[in-house]
């Protein structure tokens, strides 16, 4: 069904989804959220907004749990205020599906695109052009994996062209997995509100593809590099030792760099006047 929606621009506002429980990650997700986990040299959610910044987006909105807000406040709160960057938060009470996250931020996206980006995504590839010469329609990014039973999967005809997509398949489709990273017009609003919840009691975000694809509005790019998706003790430890042997912590963008520095420095001199 065709969905109403509003004018179509070309502003991208950010949204990156940090909610959650993240339970496979018990006992060091009780105290924190999971995004807040170090990868590397820096937390988890450091990557994903450098995926935002780099591609130019100023207008990020974090989808955070109740219960980690605070933290998410403490460390994101003013970081890149001065940095030209905007970032807002929005409470998420309960989960309900990563497509919540579009209906959750309806006064965020306004008229505009929106990039929407999971926090505990980590990608080596530069989307920065992608992101940038968006203009309306979907567009995700997909990786072959080897277990796609896992994933919402794409199949694609003789031509390459994406024909189907799957929610974790019962049986194999495809090999390629549908990545954290999904570029949607204003459109994705409305799409999202008039969604069914699936079997899990979810509005998934491959019912919002899966509705793109069938207006032949949906692009999908095939990438090479590392995606990591640290939800397990060893797919974090393992992302650490990936980040690290490949210098994706060292190609931030340099206003991210610096407002890291600048909150360490900021750290150092709040802990000398606590001991004086």
């Amino acid at each position: 069904m065709e969905q109403a929606c509003k004018p179509r621009k070309r502003k991208m506002k950010g949204i990156v989804l940090a909610g959650g429980t993240a339970t496979r990650l018990f006992p060091m997700t009780a105290t924190t959220s999971k995004q807040l986990l170090p990868v590397y040299d820096r937390q988890m959610i450091f990557y994903p907004l450098n995926t935002l910044i780099k591609a130019g987006v100023k207008e990020i909105l974090m989808i955070v749990a109740p219960e980690h807000s605070g933290q998410f406040l403490n460390l994101l709160g003013s970081l890149l205020k001065k940095h030209g960057i905007h970032v807002t938060f929005e409470v998420q009470s309960v989960p309900r599906g990563l497509a919540e996250a579009l209906t959750l931020g309806e006064n965020h996206i306004g008229d505009d695109n929106v990039a929407l980006i999971l926090g505990d995504n980590i990608f080596e590839d530069d989307f920065a052009k992608q992101i940038k010469d968006f203009r309306s329609g979907g567009h995700v990014f997909a990786k072959k994996v080897s277990d796609p039973e896992r994933f919402g999967v794409v199949k694609f005809d003789e031509n390459n062209i994406a024909v189907e997509i799957v929610e974790k398949p019962v049986e194999w489709i495809s090999d390629y997995a549908v990545t954290g990273l999904y570029l949607y017009d204003n459109c994705c609003v409305e799409i999202a509100k008039n969604m069914k919840p699936s079997d899990r009691g979810e509005i998934e975000i491959t019912d919002v593809n899966r509705a793109y694809l069938e207006k032949k509005e949906l692009e999908v790019t095939l990438f090479d590099g590392e995606w990591l998706d640290a939800g397990t003790p060893d797919s974090l430890l393992e992302a650490s030792m990936i980040v690290k042997e490949k210098g994706i912590s060292r190609n931030f963008h340099p206003i991210l760099d610096q407002a890291i520095i600048e909150f360490n420095e900021e750290l150092k001199i709040r802990s000398k006047k606590r001991l004086q």
